[in-house]
Protein backbone atom coordinates (compact mmCIF):
# COMPACT_ATOMS: atom_id res chain seq x y z
CA UNK A 1 0.00 0.00 0.00
CA UNK A 2 1.00 3.48 -1.02
CA UNK A 3 0.83 6.29 1.50
CA UNK A 4 -0.44 9.68 0.18
CA UNK A 5 -0.21 12.40 2.55
CA UNK A 6 -0.04 15.84 0.46
CA UNK A 7 -3.46 17.26 -1.68
CA UNK A 8 -0.38 18.13 -4.21
CA UNK A 9 0.05 14.24 -5.38
CA UNK A 10 -0.79 13.43 -8.81
CA UNK A 11 -3.11 10.40 -7.43
CA UNK A 12 -5.33 13.15 -5.54
CA UNK A 13 -5.78 15.48 -8.88
CA UNK A 14 -6.57 12.31 -10.42
CA UNK A 15 -8.98 11.04 -8.58
CA UNK A 16 -10.56 14.22 -8.05
CA UNK A 17 -10.86 15.27 -11.94
CA UNK A 18 -13.03 12.25 -12.15
CA UNK A 19 -16.35 13.91 -10.40
CA UNK A 20 -16.16 15.55 -14.30
CA UNK A 21 -18.18 13.78 -16.77
CA UNK A 22 -15.91 15.05 -19.75
CA UNK A 23 -12.84 13.47 -17.36
CA UNK A 24 -14.78 9.66 -17.16
CA UNK A 25 -15.12 9.54 -20.46
CA UNK A 26 -11.74 10.97 -21.36
CA UNK A 27 -9.73 8.70 -19.22
CA UNK A 28 -11.91 6.03 -19.26
CA UNK A 29 -12.62 5.53 -15.55
CA UNK A 30 -15.10 5.83 -12.97
CA UNK A 31 -15.23 5.55 -9.13
CA UNK A 32 -17.77 4.20 -6.49
CA UNK A 33 -17.36 4.92 -2.52
CA UNK A 34 -18.14 2.61 0.44
CA UNK A 35 -17.73 -0.70 1.57
CA UNK A 36 -20.67 -2.28 0.53
CA UNK A 37 -20.97 -1.45 -3.39
CA UNK A 38 -16.41 -2.02 -3.63
CA UNK A 39 -17.09 -5.53 -1.51
CA UNK A 40 -19.72 -5.85 -4.52
CA UNK A 41 -17.13 -4.90 -7.41
CA UNK A 42 -14.63 -7.49 -5.48
CA UNK A 43 -16.81 -10.50 -5.98
CA UNK A 44 -18.09 -9.75 -9.13
CA UNK A 45 -14.47 -9.30 -10.45
CA UNK A 46 -15.34 -5.94 -11.97
CA UNK A 47 -12.50 -3.77 -13.93
CA UNK A 48 -10.92 -2.19 -10.44
CA UNK A 49 -7.59 -0.71 -11.54
CA UNK A 50 -7.17 1.10 -7.97
CA UNK A 51 -8.45 1.62 -4.51
CA UNK A 52 -7.91 4.18 -2.19
CA UNK A 53 -8.88 3.57 0.99
CA UNK A 54 -8.05 6.17 5.13
CA UNK A 55 -5.79 5.25 7.49
CA UNK A 56 -8.97 5.17 10.16
CA UNK A 57 -10.39 2.70 7.78
CA UNK A 58 -7.10 0.47 7.43
CA UNK A 59 -6.84 0.55 11.45
CA UNK A 60 -10.95 -0.18 11.92
CA UNK A 61 -10.77 -3.32 9.26
CA UNK A 62 -7.76 -4.48 9.64
CA UNK A 63 -8.56 -7.94 11.22
CA UNK A 64 -11.72 -7.78 9.10
CA UNK A 65 -10.05 -9.74 6.34
CA UNK A 66 -11.09 -7.22 3.47
CA UNK A 67 -7.61 -6.19 3.14
CA UNK A 68 -6.46 -9.64 2.86
CA UNK A 69 -9.09 -9.83 -0.36
CA UNK A 70 -7.46 -7.05 -1.94
CA UNK A 71 -3.79 -8.03 -1.30
CA UNK A 72 -5.21 -11.23 -3.41
CA UNK A 73 -6.41 -9.20 -5.81
CA UNK A 74 -2.83 -7.83 -6.12
CA UNK A 75 -4.95 -4.11 -6.68
CA UNK A 76 -2.87 -1.50 -6.12
CA UNK A 77 -3.85 0.66 -3.12
CA UNK A 78 -3.16 3.95 -1.94
CA UNK A 79 -3.92 5.05 2.23
CA UNK A 80 -4.66 8.97 2.59
CA UNK A 81 -4.60 10.71 5.86
CA UNK A 82 -8.33 10.73 7.30
CA UNK A 83 -8.30 14.88 6.17
CA UNK A 84 -7.39 13.92 2.83
CA UNK A 85 -9.58 11.09 1.89
CA UNK A 86 -12.53 13.52 2.73
CA UNK A 87 -10.95 16.00 -0.46
CA UNK A 88 -11.02 13.12 -2.84
CA UNK A 89 -14.66 11.68 -2.11
CA UNK A 90 -18.50 12.72 -2.87
CA UNK A 91 -20.07 11.92 0.51
CA UNK A 92 -20.48 13.91 3.32
CA UNK A 93 -19.63 11.04 5.80
CA UNK A 94 -17.22 8.71 3.71
CA UNK A 95 -17.21 5.15 4.96
CA UNK A 96 -12.97 5.31 3.94
CA UNK A 97 -12.71 3.50 0.78
CA UNK A 98 -13.46 3.74 -2.94
CA UNK A 99 -12.37 1.68 -5.93
CA UNK A 100 -11.49 3.49 -9.29
CA UNK A 101 -12.88 1.43 -11.83
CA UNK A 102 -12.51 0.47 -15.36
CA UNK A 103 -15.57 1.62 -17.80
CA UNK A 104 -16.22 -1.32 -19.40
CA UNK A 105 -18.44 -1.01 -22.81
CA UNK A 106 -21.35 -3.10 -23.95
CA UNK A 107 -22.68 -3.07 -27.40
CA UNK A 108 -26.22 -4.32 -27.79
CA UNK A 109 -25.33 -5.17 -31.29
CA UNK A 110 -23.39 -7.95 -30.25
CA UNK A 111 -24.69 -9.15 -27.23
CA UNK A 112 -29.11 -8.92 -27.87
CA UNK A 113 -31.51 -11.47 -26.60
CA UNK A 114 -34.32 -11.34 -28.40
CA UNK A 115 -36.49 -12.68 -26.06
CA UNK A 116 -34.75 -11.06 -23.52
CA UNK A 117 -36.42 -7.90 -21.38
CA UNK A 118 -35.05 -4.46 -21.58
CA UNK A 119 -35.73 -0.53 -20.09
CA UNK A 120 -34.83 2.00 -22.63
CA UNK A 121 -34.57 5.57 -20.43
CA UNK A 122 -35.30 8.11 -22.67
CA UNK A 123 -33.59 11.71 -20.79
CA UNK A 124 -33.61 10.15 -17.62
CA UNK A 125 -31.88 13.18 -15.89
CA UNK A 126 -32.55 12.40 -12.26
CA UNK A 127 -29.65 10.08 -10.17
CA UNK A 128 -32.09 8.57 -8.21
CA UNK A 129 -34.66 7.43 -10.27
CA UNK A 130 -31.86 6.40 -12.92
CA UNK A 131 -29.79 4.48 -10.20
CA UNK A 132 -33.28 2.65 -8.76
CA UNK A 133 -34.32 1.62 -12.62
CA UNK A 134 -30.97 -0.16 -13.16
CA UNK A 135 -31.22 -1.96 -9.83
CA UNK A 136 -34.79 -2.60 -9.77
CA UNK A 137 -34.04 -4.39 -13.59
CA UNK A 138 -30.99 -6.20 -11.88
CA UNK A 139 -33.53 -7.45 -9.38
CA UNK A 140 -36.39 -8.24 -11.79
CA UNK A 141 -33.37 -10.29 -14.20
CA UNK A 142 -33.60 -8.12 -16.72
CA UNK A 143 -31.43 -8.39 -19.75
CA UNK A 144 -30.18 -4.70 -19.95
CA UNK A 145 -31.02 -1.05 -19.46
CA UNK A 146 -30.20 1.40 -22.79
CA UNK A 147 -30.00 4.85 -22.56
CA UNK A 148 -30.90 7.99 -24.47
CA UNK A 149 -28.22 10.52 -25.65
CA UNK A 150 -30.43 13.43 -22.68
CA UNK A 151 -29.84 10.65 -19.59
CA UNK A 152 -27.42 11.80 -16.68
CA UNK A 153 -24.30 9.84 -16.87
CA UNK A 154 -24.72 6.40 -15.50
CA UNK A 155 -21.23 6.98 -13.90
CA UNK A 156 -22.65 10.01 -11.71
CA UNK A 157 -21.35 9.32 -8.45
CA UNK A 158 -24.93 9.71 -7.10
CA UNK A 159 -26.39 7.50 -9.65
CA UNK A 160 -24.08 4.88 -8.45
CA UNK A 161 -24.92 4.84 -5.17
CA UNK A 162 -28.35 4.79 -6.35
CA UNK A 163 -27.61 1.56 -7.80
CA UNK A 164 -25.99 -0.44 -4.46
CA UNK A 165 -23.71 -2.61 -7.06
CA UNK A 166 -26.45 -3.43 -9.56
CA UNK A 167 -23.74 -1.39 -12.15
CA UNK A 168 -21.86 -4.81 -11.83
CA UNK A 169 -24.29 -7.34 -12.61
CA UNK A 170 -26.55 -5.08 -15.51
CA UNK A 171 -25.28 -4.32 -18.94
CA UNK A 172 -26.03 -0.48 -19.58
CA UNK A 173 -26.01 0.38 -23.41
CA UNK A 174 -25.19 3.83 -24.21
CA UNK A 175 -26.85 5.13 -27.27
CA UNK A 176 -26.26 8.63 -29.23
CA UNK A 177 -29.45 7.63 -31.33
CA UNK A 178 -32.03 6.15 -29.46
CA UNK A 179 -34.12 5.87 -32.27
CA UNK A 180 -31.91 3.70 -34.49
CA UNK A 181 -31.05 1.71 -31.61
CA UNK A 182 -35.23 0.95 -30.97
CA UNK A 183 -35.83 0.60 -34.89
CA UNK A 184 -32.30 -2.50 -34.07
CA UNK A 185 -35.15 -3.84 -31.28
CA UNK A 186 -38.01 -3.47 -33.57
CA UNK A 187 -36.23 -5.70 -36.06
CA UNK A 188 -35.22 -8.21 -34.24
CA UNK A 189 -38.87 -8.65 -33.22
CA UNK A 190 -38.57 -6.98 -29.65
CA UNK A 191 -41.66 -5.26 -28.62
CA UNK A 192 -41.61 -1.70 -27.56
CA UNK A 193 -43.94 -0.70 -25.06
CA UNK A 194 -43.76 3.28 -24.24
CA UNK A 195 -45.44 4.30 -21.11
CA UNK A 196 -47.64 7.58 -21.79
CA UNK A 197 -50.53 9.27 -20.36
CA UNK A 198 -52.59 8.86 -23.72
CA UNK A 199 -52.11 4.87 -23.70
CA UNK A 200 -55.02 2.96 -23.81
CA UNK A 201 -53.80 -0.66 -23.00
CA UNK A 202 -53.01 -1.41 -19.30
CA UNK A 203 -49.71 -2.94 -18.79
CA UNK A 204 -51.19 -5.58 -17.38
CA UNK A 205 -52.55 -6.44 -20.85
CA UNK A 206 -49.42 -5.78 -22.54
CA UNK A 207 -47.61 -9.09 -23.69
CA UNK A 208 -44.35 -9.77 -22.26
CA UNK A 209 -43.58 -13.45 -22.19
CA UNK A 210 -41.28 -13.00 -25.63
CA UNK A 211 -38.91 -9.96 -26.51
CA UNK A 212 -40.05 -6.53 -25.01
CA UNK A 213 -38.50 -3.01 -24.15
CA UNK A 214 -40.33 -1.00 -21.40
CA UNK A 215 -39.72 2.81 -22.33
CA UNK A 216 -39.60 5.62 -19.43
CA UNK A 217 -39.11 9.11 -19.74
CA UNK A 218 -38.68 12.07 -17.88
CA UNK A 219 -41.34 12.92 -15.56
CA UNK A 220 -40.75 16.41 -16.92
CA UNK A 221 -41.50 15.90 -20.73
CA UNK A 222 -42.09 12.09 -20.55
CA UNK A 223 -40.70 10.54 -23.72
CA UNK A 224 -39.62 11.80 -26.78
CA UNK A 225 -42.40 12.42 -30.36
CA UNK A 226 -40.26 10.56 -32.35
CA UNK A 227 -39.74 7.49 -30.02
CA UNK A 228 -43.27 7.25 -29.14
CA UNK A 229 -44.27 6.71 -33.02
CA UNK A 230 -42.31 4.25 -32.92
CA UNK A 231 -44.33 2.20 -29.98
CA UNK A 232 -46.15 -1.13 -30.41
CA UNK A 233 -48.23 0.28 -27.80
CA UNK A 234 -48.59 3.23 -25.74
CA UNK A 235 -49.16 2.07 -22.09
CA UNK A 236 -50.55 3.02 -19.04
CA UNK A 237 -50.17 2.15 -15.21
CA UNK A 238 -53.71 2.20 -13.90
CA UNK A 239 -53.71 4.91 -11.32
CA UNK A 240 -57.15 5.27 -9.70
CA UNK A 241 -56.77 7.60 -7.29
CA UNK A 242 -56.43 11.02 -7.97
CA UNK A 243 -52.48 11.63 -8.40
CA UNK A 244 -51.74 12.34 -12.13
CA UNK A 245 -48.59 10.81 -12.64
CA UNK A 246 -46.11 8.50 -10.78
CA UNK A 247 -42.33 9.03 -10.48
CA UNK A 248 -40.64 7.52 -13.04
CA UNK A 249 -38.42 4.99 -11.15
CA UNK A 250 -41.75 3.68 -9.56
CA UNK A 251 -43.82 3.41 -12.84
CA UNK A 252 -40.57 1.81 -13.85
CA UNK A 253 -40.87 -1.46 -11.16
CA UNK A 254 -44.12 -1.58 -11.47
CA UNK A 255 -43.95 -2.34 -15.44
CA UNK A 256 -40.87 -4.56 -14.90
CA UNK A 257 -42.51 -6.69 -12.34
CA UNK A 258 -45.87 -7.20 -14.61
CA UNK A 259 -43.08 -8.93 -16.81
CA UNK A 260 -42.06 -10.65 -14.23
CA UNK A 261 -45.17 -11.96 -13.31
CA UNK A 262 -45.96 -12.88 -16.69
CA UNK A 263 -42.96 -15.21 -16.98
CA UNK A 264 -43.10 -16.31 -13.72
Amino acid sequence: MILISSSQNPVVKGIKSLKSRKDREKKGLYYVEGLRIVEEALKENADIAELAVSEEFVAYHRDAGLLDKIEKHNIKTYIFTSKLFKEITDTETPQGILAIMKIRKHELKNELDKDGLYVIMDSIRDPGNMGTIIRTADAAGFSGVILSKGCVDVYNPKVLRSTMGSVFHMPVYQTADILETTKFLKSNGVSIYVSHLEGKVSIFEAEMISGAAIVIGSEAEGVCEELKAMADLLVKIPMPGKAESLNASIAAGIMMYEAVRQRL
